[in-house]
């Protein structure tokens, strides 16, 4: 973790400068996309709590864990199964949809072979006529 804020390097290690940060510089806030992408790992519930430590150290232990807490319950348990719900219902919705033009070419198909079977009918009927 990076120095800095209230984290002391432990005896043995080497403080640097310059870190690009946890996971090769993919997790961080530095700017709006990687900060969508970290919150999204965080309410996925994977690494959320690396996460928090990572915070933790370079910052110092004070209120950070009242944010992740916080995204954690409203984005993981209830902003993901609310848009889970969407989709659930979305899908069930063109489901019905697709049944509903199955059975309407079903429909149609019976109809066209009823008319054909008709219309060889009154073309065999014609034809005993005339013999």
């Amino acid at each position: 973790t990076p120095c800095g804020g209230l984290f002391l390097c432990p005896n043995g290690t080497e403080c640097r400068e310059e870190w690009e940060g946890p996971q090769w510089g993919i997790t961080c806030f530095d700017n709006f996309g990687q900060a969508m992408l970290t919150v999204f790992q965080c309410i996925t519930l994977e690494g959320w709590t690396d996460m928090l430590y990572w915070i933790h150290d370079s910052q110092g232990n004070t209120w950070q864990f009242i944010y992740f807490v916080t995204m954690v319950v409203l984005g993981a348990f209830f902003v993901m199964n609310l848009i889970l719900g969407v989709l659930s219902g979305e899908f069930s919705k063109e489901k019905e949809k697709a049944q509903s033009r199955g059975d309407f070419q079903r429909l149609r198909a019976q109809q066209q072979m009823e008319e054909d079977l008709q219309g060889y009918i009154d073309w065999i009927t014609q034809a005993e006529e005339m013999a």
